[in-house]
């Protein structure tokens, strides 16, 4: 009965159908407010407002604000992948810290400023931090999934989903990311209300004034992921305790752990926390596929 509830529930929020209908509303949304940016932008030039930032003083920058909302359905794939593979569930969240360094280049963009002191510049190293870090990141989750689809066939939790003895591990996973949707949905509600409120409290002499604009959400959204790849890891337990599963679980939460801090710094440190979350996590399904193909010509 419980399970019968849960997929219910699944189908109602998480279904391909449901999938498809949210790509194409955040495509609208994220069209219509490319547009609206593009507009804020044209006015602040013309001085009919007053904003204290420089996304509003490039159009190049306005990029940065669909790439939010991609941001948002990269989540809502996160949450659609968890039931069906841990691996190309932990694949989304390095997506979305990836989406997030690209989106940071857009507003990179707007500060820079061309001189010969390229390197002594802070605005300037952080968008060449930035661009060598997209490209790493973006090499390393090519080879990540070319990785996780080499074990598919095994004996692995997350592609055993025909397994009865893991059914219930799967149940688990779809409670989990049916509870996640309202769940995100709410944080990000309250964290950008939050925002709104700390921006206009700030509003002076007619000017508003955007602050902090690359951890809004995301940085509470991780907090939910370590919680969530815990109980995973957790739940686990009960369907297997081979060594290396237990693992490669295990580094999986410390490779969000990573991701998660990297909010917190600002720089280089920042830049380099990021490559190290994905490469450890990399490098961790690396040796777990060893050792599943090392069990298998064993049996």
């Amino acid at each position: 009965m419980r399970s019968k509830l849960i997929n219910a529930a699944f189908d109602k929020l998480l279904s391909p159908e449901i999938k498809l209908r949210s790509e194409k509303i955040i495509l609208v949304i994220a069209i219509v407010s490319y547009i609206s940016h593009l507009i804020l932008i044209f006015l602040t030039k013309q001085n009919i407002l007053q904003i204290e930032s420089k996304l509003f003083q490039n159009p190049i920058a306005a990029i940065y604000t669909p790439f939010s909302f991609i941001l948002i359905y990269e989540v809502y794939l996160l949450i659609f992948f968890l039931p069906k593979s841990i691996s190309f569930y932990i694949g989304k969240q390095y997506e979305i810290i990836t989406l997030i360094v690209i989106r940071r280049i857009f507003k990179d963009i707007s500060n820079i400023e061309l001189s010969s002191e390229w390197f002594r510049i802070k605005d300037d190293l952080q968008f060449t931090y930035d661009v060598f870090t997209s490209l790493i990141l973006f090499a390393l989750i090519y080879l990540f999934y070319k990785e996780a689809r080499k074990n598919n066939r095994h004996n692995s939790i997350e592609f055993s989903q025909e397994d009865k003895k893991i059914n219930g591990f799967i149940d688990l996973k779809k409670g989990i990311a049916v509870f996640l949707v309202p769940l995100l949905i709410g944080l990000a509600i309250y964290t950008l209300f939050n925002w709104i409120f700390i921006a206009l409290s700030d509003y002076q002499n007619g000017i508003v004034a955007f602050k902090n604009l690359n951890n809004i959400f995301f940085d509470e959204f991780f907090s939910v992921l370590i919680i969530v790849d815990v109980l995973l890891l957790l739940a686990s337990f009960f369907h297997s305790d081979e060594f290396h599963k237990i693992i490669r679980n295990s580094g999986f939460v410390i490779s969000t752990i990573l991701i998660k801090i990297s909010f917190s710094v600002d720089g280089v440190v920042n830049n380099a926390l990021i490559i190290g979350a994905v490469l450890f996590g990399f490098l961790m399904l690396i040796i777990h596929n060893k050792f599943e193909h090392n069990d298998a010509h064993n049996h």
